[in-house]
């Protein structure tokens, strides 16, 4: 069982970077639709943690969809992950350049394949820089690791089985999109995508987890905005990173069993026959 805080400081990396059994992953990524200047990958070659690895959630997905950078099977991730030297064994933590935007995701994957001693490095690489830590442009020398997938279901929540919940009150699903597109006031940043949100579903802008200087809020502030952080859970988002932000939030405050809603609003709205609703239920 899962504990503790998902999170670690600069400081607690800086202390611990040279730890044998401990690996870096740098899981920058930004989303096409916000015309970035670079890409998640060219910015982590630019600078990054030494001994960070890249992982692409466009690379390490289901290809075989059209929606993005779904979970992929088993076998694609320990092969993919294997590559990059993390597996059996090892300490994880993940990070990124944009706010846990996708080191929540990254850290989700993993946790859904079976591993769960990852952490999230609070403040992501700003955080790492204002601690004093240094820098590297050259990608570190891994070998292959041998990653032993235990797939958890329980974390992933699909379209159909959503479907089931509507309208049930034992399961509270929380959409972590601005309110102008939970509420249809806002065009969805994807073409024909109508806005709204599920039925049933409570808006938490994931922004609001998330303080001005790029840090996750204390537990006891991430308390006041969840009206129950024990209930059974399910995040949903735009196309499940932001969701999998609210989730991590909820395992700072001890609930490590939410399930992400993978592909979220692209997958649920892209079904004409689906129910959207504009107002508070």
């Amino acid at each position: 069982m899962e504990t503790g805080d998902p999170l670690v400081s600069a400081d607690w990396l800086l202390d611990n970077i040279e730890a044998p059994d401990l690996r870096i992953v740098d899981a920058t990524w930004f989303a096409p639709f916000t015309n970035p200047p670079e890409t998640g990958r060219q910015a982590w070659m630019r600078g990054h943690i030494p001994k960070a690895v890249h992982f692409d959630i466009d690379d390490i997905a289901d290809t075989s969809t059209h929606l993005p950078h779904m979970l992929p099977d088993a076998v694609k991730f320990s092969s993919r992950v294997r590559r990059l030297g993390l597996g059996d064994g090892n300490r994880i933590v993940i990070y990124d350049q944009n706010n846990f935007f996708a080191g929540a995701r990254a850290w989700w994957m993993f946790r859904v394949m079976g591993h769960d001693d990852i952490k999230v490095l609070d403040g992501g690489l700003n955080a790492w820089v204002e601690a004093g830590g240094a820098l590297d442009d050259l990608p570190p020398v891994t070998g292959e690791r041998h990653f032993t997938p235990r797939v958890r279901t329980d974390l992933v929540m699909d379209a159909k089985a959503l479907e089931n919940l509507v309208g049930a009150a034992k399961t509270t699903i929380i959409d972590a999109r601005p309110d102008g597109r939970f509420f249809g006031r806002d065009p969805e940043p994807r073409p024909g995508l109508p806005s709204g949100h599920i039925p049933g579903s409570i808006n938490l802008p994931g922004s609001q987890l998330i303080t001005g200087t790029g840090r996750m809020k204390s537990a006891a502030e991430l308390k006041m905005l969840f009206k129950d952080p024990a209930a059974p859970t399910v995040t949903t988002c735009g196309s499940g990173i932001t969701a999998a932000i609210t989730a991590l939030a909820l395992a700072r405050l001890g609930n490590f069993d939410v399930a992400v809603y993978d592909g979220s609003w692209t997958d649920w709205a892209s079904d004409p026959a689906r129910p959207i609703a504009t107002s508070v239920s």
